[in-house]
């Protein structure tokens, strides 16, 4: 009996690490490609239910297109791009560059995902790693998952993908 505990207790402390921090459920991204993101939320802040989570989109990820979640209000923040972009032949100079879902409510007892989808620019480094910072918000407190730093022992790490070669042009 003792055995088994101390076994559930082993892979539980191997687990929770990977469960800890709002994450992204594919953590590789071709570059140049079409990536759809889903954001992992798996607890409130502290005790507290999660009422908005916000998520910012850097410079090269563009054409961003959020997917309503029934129960929250969905608003976009737009504005230019440092750059243009190529969409199929298009030039998209300007676009989405903060997501909020808001005035939902996910206990801190669950989980829930948010998705939404974009491209990534064909000039991004392979083999970097590229981050969607979050902010997610409860009643009176928050968590700022916005640590872009990369340091694997980093207490509030951005979400991230690792960007792997994409198909050539």
């Amino acid at each position: 009996m003792i055995r088994n505990t101390l076994i559930s207790l082993a892979f539980a402390a191997i687990a929770a690490p990977a469960f800890a921090h709002v994450s992204l459920e594919q953590p590789e991204a071709k570059v140049g490609a079409t990536y759809k993101a889903v954001l992992r939320v798996p607890h409130g802040c502290g005790d507290l239910a999660t009422q908005t989570l916000r998520v910012q989109i850097p410079e090269g990820f563009f054409n961003v297109k959020p997917m309503p979640k029934a129960g929250w209000v969905l608003e976009t923040v737009k504005g230019k791009y440092a750059k243009a972009y190529d969409k199929h032949g298009t030039e998209v100079t300007e676009g989405v560059q903060e997501i909020v879902w808001s005035g939902g409510d996910l206990p801190n007892e669950f989980y829930d995902e948010f998705t939404f989808r974009g491209s990534f620019a064909g000039d991004l480094p392979v083999g970097s790693t590229f981050y969607f910072p979050v902010v997610q918000e409860c009643a009176g407190a928050q968590e700022a998952w916005i640590d872009t730093s990369g340091d694997e022992n980093a207490e509030l790490p951005a979400p991230g993908v690792v960007l792997i070669e994409g198909k050539a042009h």
